[in-house]
């Protein structure tokens, strides 16, 4: 297939300014937080959902919400507890005595951007309900099943430190997610700032840089950024080799990685890349644009045997060797 590359760079540069004007705004509510801000959008773009690992109050609430007013898009917020329902979640049908029938009550599921805060603490029935909204895009409600607005975006987020009370997610659930990403601290210059800004108290104003249809547009041009075949190859080595890592010259890794990835990552991992390349102005793909979105992409979807549990190898160091071992085009 030809692609006018020509065209198409012309396109991507123009359009990616309002990407560029969505994180200039959100910016001026976060300080600092350029790798969560850009991995939403990425996110975003990319059709996807994100999980967030890390501490309370690294700002990733504010960032979402944020992110909406830029958007003009709805949101929703549910903390998760040991004691949520699925109808907390979904919703639930309520006999109408007036009509004799039973009509449905939308629950916060029902909106386009939805943060799920410490999604872990919900018990499996719970997470299980997210299943069908995150890869369906749609939900059932007794026999009636009811689409959900476009875009739609799980963003769910999970304490690393306390796991007492909490329900691992399934393999199944996990896998839905098109990036796991880990946050740390601020700097202590970023900190330093945060404070200056909650002393002074002064609001801040987000001026909107997108509305709903020019984002579904955006996401459109997106799917055109440009994949070469070699690059295609490169993220199906990547995913092959975490699979069968004796087979791509890595044996050291065959007593590391118990399960390694799914199709479904050789999937997210080209559509990350392809939306953080038109992020970054660019109407095709590079080797870099992989190497960065990799990590974010497969650590969550390899398994780790006993033997690096036992080494304290991480998923991270995993994947870093994935991409030491495997030859770049």
């Amino acid at each position: 297939m030809s692609v006018d590359l020509a065209s198409l760079t012309a396109r991507v540069e123009r359009e990616s300014l309002s990407l560029r004007q969505v994180e200039t705004e959100i910016h001026k509510v976060i300080v600092g937080q350029e790798y969560l801000v850009a991995r939403l959008l990425v996110t975003l773009l990319a059709r996807g959902h994100v999980l967030i690992e890390g501490v309370p109050g690294l700002a990733k609430t504010l960032a979402v919400k944020t992110l909406a007013r830029c958007l003009h898009l709805d949101f929703q917020r549910i903390q998760f507890t040991p004691d949520l329902l699925p109808a907390d979640l979904l919703g639930t049908l309520i006999y109408d005595q007036r009509k004799g029938e039973f009509i449905p009550r939308q629950g916060p599921l029902f909106t386009q951007l939805l943060l799920t805060d410490e999604i872990n603490r919900a018990p499996a029935k719970v997470q299980s309900a997210l299943l069908e909204a995150m890869e369906e895009k749609q939900v059932t409600l007794g026999d009636t099943t009811y689409p959900l607005a476009e875009p739609f975006m799980v963003m769910a987020t999970q304490n690393p430190i306390e796991q007492e009370g909490t329900y691992p997610l399934a393999e199944a659930q996990v896998d839905r997610f098109l990036l796991k990403l880990r946050l740390d601290y601020p700097t202590r210059e970023e900190e330093e700032e945060i404070l200056e800004r909650m002393l002074v108290e002064r609001p801040i104003e987000v001026s909107p840089a997108l509305d709903r249809d020019r984002l579904l547009a955006l996401r459109q041009t997106a799917d055109e950024i440009y994949l070469d075949a070699k690059l295609r190859r490169y993220i199906l080595d990547l995913v092959s080799a975490s699979r069968d890592p004796k087979a791509a010259s890595l044996p050291e890794l065959a007593e590391l990685i118990g399960f390694g990835a799914s199709p479904r990552a050789t999937l997210y991992l080209a559509r990350a890349a392809k939306a953080f390349a038109f992020l970054r102005g660019r109407a095709f793909v590079v080797p870099e644009d992989v190497k960065e979105l990799a990590p974010d992409v497969l650590r969550h979807r390899l398994v780790p045997t006993y033997e690096a549990e036992a080494e304290n190898v991480s998923g991270d160091e995993l994947v870093l060797r994935l991409l030491d071992g495997v030859e770049v085009p």
